[in-house]
């Protein structure tokens, strides 16, 4: 408040809040005693003046006008009137009592002024784009000229809200010698900002043009240091220190409804993005969980084929020793072979080894089959998990004896092929 002010006490209860405060204190001094104040400052003055002290219809009214002028600002949005003699206030979103701001977080640019990529933003549907692209280049070649050693490249095709498309492109510059390189982003830039070339690429639907580049140290700094237009120093330092990744995110105001339902929609479109690469990737699981269950089938198969051929090759090789050995007498080893087997055979033919005990069990499952209908009516049951686990274990053993029935059998074969080649040559 300015000393020896008389009007400054009576506007306090006006304005609520500190901000408030201050910044009429500070414009009052300058507006009302005369002092000098710079051209830029005059805006802030005339609305400090609007919002706390208008003096448009000399009685108690403009304190009700005061009070209109506030609910404007808070808004963002109306005129604020406050003197006869002065024009209005135009109260924007810019303005630092609009209360409808916040501060968010997008990427920063990783691309270099040398890549050349500019963003064509048009209001046509991604698909539309995607079936013309290539009368999009050729257009676009004209535009920029139509020079021969100009080539104009698409770099990424992404959909934005509301059926509207990002178009992602860079020129590149064929020299007489052979070798090119791409024209810089600023320079394409510069070039499509042009009324004449601006007029071009509004009839192709183009209504905004950006470059991508990354920005210099520099830039940053001064970019983070100095708050936009609107923004409470204190908010913008609150979110430098709340931002998630200072190397990947930069903050950005959003002021108004506008730009907060813009930024939920391309929220909306990148969300369902995601959605549809995350179904094509549960698909492309899928294809590969049933491309790994065939291959697994088909290992299997391979396995028992290589058995077979196994048991085959073996049968041809008794054969051919047999036919090597015929005429020979029997060889020590040969001997000692024989023995082992006939011990074998004499082992799973005992009735207390593995055939005795396969008789048993026969017989017990005999049993208990006949005896089935007569415990049905008893008290005590098996839980099913348990009877499946019981049938499998059976099963199992079931498969194993078969599968043992028949190394013997082919063992007994062999062992019959072995005694006849004996037999022969000892006839």
């Amino acid at each position: 408040r300015a000393r020896g002010s008389t009007a400054a006490p009576a506007t306090r209860h006006l304005i609520s809040g500190r901000r408030w405060y201050v910044l009429f204190d500070l414009c009052y001094v300058g507006g009302l005693f005369g002092q000098q104040v710079p051209a830029q400052s005059n805006q802030l003055v005339y609305t400090a003046n609007a919002l706390s002290a208008p003096t448009l219809l000399g009685d108690e009214r403009d304190g009700i006008l005061a009070k209109w002028n506030q609910l404007q600002a808070f808004w963002g949005t109306g005129k604020g009137y406050f003197n006869n003699q002065l024009p209005p206030v135009d109260f924007t979103q810019e303005n630092p009592f609009c209360r409808f701001k916040a501060v968010g977080y997008s990427c920063i640019p990783g691309s270099k002024d040398e890549d050349g990529l500019v963003v064509l933003a048009l209001n046509k549907k991604e698909a539309d784009i995607r079936n013309q692209q290539q009368q999009l280049v050729e257009s676009l070649h004209k535009v920029l000229g139509g020079n021969q050693t100009l080539t104009v490249n698409v770099e990424g095709v992404k959909a934005l809200p509301d059926d509207q498309t990002e178009v992602v492109i860079y020129i590149v510059e064929r020299s007489p010698n052979g070798t090119s390189k791409r024209i810089p982003a600023t320079t394409l830039f510069s070039y499509v900002e042009q009324a004449n070339i601006k007029a071009q690429l509004a009839q192709l639907g183009v209504f905004m043009s950006v470059t991508r580049t990354e920005l210099s140290p520099a830039q940053l700094k001064q970019l983070l240091a100095n708050p936009p237009a609107g923004v409470d120093p204190i908010i913008w330092e609150q979110a430098k220190v709340d931002n998630p990744d200072a190397d990947k995110f930069i903050p950005v105001p959003m002021v108004g409804f506008k730009e907060l339902l813009r930024r939920l929609k391309i929220q909306d479109q990148m969300t369902k993005q995601h959605q549809s690469r995350v179904d094509i990737i549960s698909n492309d699981i899928s294809e590969l969980q049933k491309n790994q269950a065939t291959t697994v089938a088909k290992i299997a198969q391979y396995k028992r084929k290589l058995m077979d051929l196994s048991h085959r090759v073996l049968q041809v090789l008794i054969k051919q020793e047999i036919q090597r050995k015929s005429g020979y007498a029997i060889q020590v080893d040969e001997e000692h072979l024989r023995v082992q087997l006939d011990t074998i055979q004499s082992e799973l033919n005992a009735p207390t080894q593995f055939k005795g005990r396969l008789n048993e069990l026969m017989s017990q499952i005999r049993m208990q089959n006949h005896f089935g209908a007569a415990r049905s009516e008893e008290r005590y049951s098996v839980h099913g998990d348990l009877l499946r686990e019981i049938r499998q274990h059976l099963k199992q053993q079931q498969e194993g004896l078969s599968q043992l029935i028949r190394v013997i059998k082919d063992d007994v074969e062999d062992l019959k092929l072995i005694e006849h080649g004996l037999l022969d040559r000892i006839c």
